[in-house]
């Protein structure tokens, strides 16, 4: 039985090493998607530049529509 002891151990150290690790890399591959996530999301749009949008394709829709009247 002795013998069997120190097996255990070193089971029991590799499995907790194995552990950490696989958490380590699992934070890693979260941290790496969140990065996407962000590199991804269209920036926020200002109170101006939305208001230029929407002007913007007011307009357009206006001479298209006078262009339809011609």
């Amino acid at each position: 039985m002795s013998n069997s002891q120190p097996n255990e151990k070193n089971n029991q150290n590799e499995q907790n090493e194995l552990q950490k690790y696989l958490e380590a890399k699992a934070r890693q591959e979260q941290e790496q998607e969140q990065e996407k996530q962000k590199e991804q999301e269209p920036e926020q749009l200002s109170a101006y530049e939305a208001c230029v949008l929407r002007e913007s394709a007011r307009v357009k829709e206006l001479i298209a529509e006078a262009q339809e009247g011609e």
